[in-house]
């Protein structure tokens, strides 16, 4: 919608194409049914690529402070709420209506719900087979996304369509997604499911200090889904290294209570919820007072408390993942327009593309930015 009302308005005859009988159903699922429409603090280094430059372009030409603008042109109230991120006060259907309004403006026709059967590439540029019969454009932009939530109609579409043209695509995964656990870590902390406590996971070379979330599955929560996109993209899959006292210097804090006669779940009372204190106390032979542990035994806490080492089983896949990791590489395509480079007039933007936000409006604003720049050149 974004890249359509962009040409649309700059006079181009524009048709939108989408197979999907809901539209936006995705943006209106989002943020609680609020929609984190963008970030005031996205840049280009707060995305995963195999080209991290690749998205600077696009950022510097619509920045969150341009959508922004959209948003209070259509009198839309929104907040902050942590870290930069915005939130519309009432309802993610009123950027949806934002984008369809745009794109009316531009004068956009709809086709809608209207599968894709192929792609041709002609003379004149593409004809396109629908199940309304075919369409001939001179320039194709491919915003069918990734292969996140398959149940609102996410598909491989845009893959497919890359490699038919020659394009390659980096190997999709699911991102920004709960990890799983194995048996015998959830027959401990599996019936915690629903606590979360402050930590700072550090994984990829990245940190990220939010909560993590124990569910019946595994892992949760900001941090960790912060931290999967980067799981995903190590060969490796090394374990993840929770600082479960971010802030503070464990062995110090061992060292100050070093002759108390309290046990270290009382000692992290006010930074753990007790049950998982308890849980994470007993794991560790560490339920004894402080002041009868053996120095060996409070050197191995300290270092455990700082670095607690966690080896995720897996993901729970595309129906719990927020975007996918992955996708047309980005090497085929113009960083400035989006336009594939052996292919004049076809262009891949948003989540279909190898770029991939953190968690927090960064992938809106990569969706927004990138539909816009492709919307300039088509």
């Amino acid at each position: 919608m974004m890249a359509a009302a962009t040409a649309g308005q700059r006079g181009r005859s524009v048709v939108l194409i989408d197979h999907y009988k809901e539209l936006g159903e995705k943006i209106r699922i989002s943020g609680g049914g609020r929609c984190n429409f963008t970030n005031l603090h996205a840049t280009h280094r707060d995305f995963l690529s195999r080209n991290p430059d690749f998205c600077r372009s696009a950022f510097a030409r619509f920045t969150p402070r341009d959508f922004i603008a959209l948003v209070e042109k259509h009198g839309i109230a929104y907040h902050e709420k942590t870290l930069g991120q915005l939130f519309c006060d009432d309802s993610a259907k009123q950027v949806i209506e934002l984008l369809k309004k745009e794109c009316d403006d531009g004068s956009v026709t709809w086709m809608r719900p209207c599968g894709v059967t192929d792609v041709v590439k002609t003379d004149e540029g593409f004809e396109i087979g629908t199940e309304e019969g075919a369409v001939h454009v001179a320039s194709l932009i491919v915003a069918s996304g990734g292969l996140t939530v398959p149940k609102i109609g996410a598909t491989p579409f845009a893959y497919k369509l890359a490699e038919q043209f020659g394009l390659a695509v980096v190997p999709p995964k699911p991102a920004l997604v709960p990890l799983a656990m194995d048996e015998p870590w959830l027959k401990i902390y599996g019936e915690l499911s629903g606590l979360s406590l402050d930590v700072e996971i550090t994984c990829g070379g990245r940190k990220f200090r939010e909560a993590l979330l124990i569910t019946h599955r595994g892992l949760s929560g900001p941090a960790v889904l912060q931290a999967s996109s980067y799981w995903q993209m190590e060969e490796s899959r090394d374990p993840l290294h929770v600082n479960l006292l971010p802030g503070t210097d464990a062995r110090a804090f061992l060292a100050t209570h070093r002759q108390s006669p309290l046990n270290l779940a009382t000692l992290v009372a006010h930074r753990w919820p007790a049950r998982f204190a308890q849980a994470w106390c007993t794991e560790h032979d560490a339920t004894l007072p402080i002041t009868q542990l053996p120095e060996r035994k409070v050197q191995e806490l300290a270092t455990l408390l700082g670095d607690w080492k966690l080896q995720p089983s897996g993901t729970l896949g595309y129906n719990k993942a927020e975007v996918t990791l992955g996708g047309v590489d980005t090497k085929g395509l113009s960083s400035k327009t989006m336009e594939a480079r052996t292919v004049p007039g076809l262009f891949f933007i948003g989540e279909a593309v190898d770029v991939t936000g953190h968690l927090g409006g960064f992938n809106f604003q990569w969706a927004w930015a990138s539909g816009h720049a492709a919307g300039e050149a088509a």
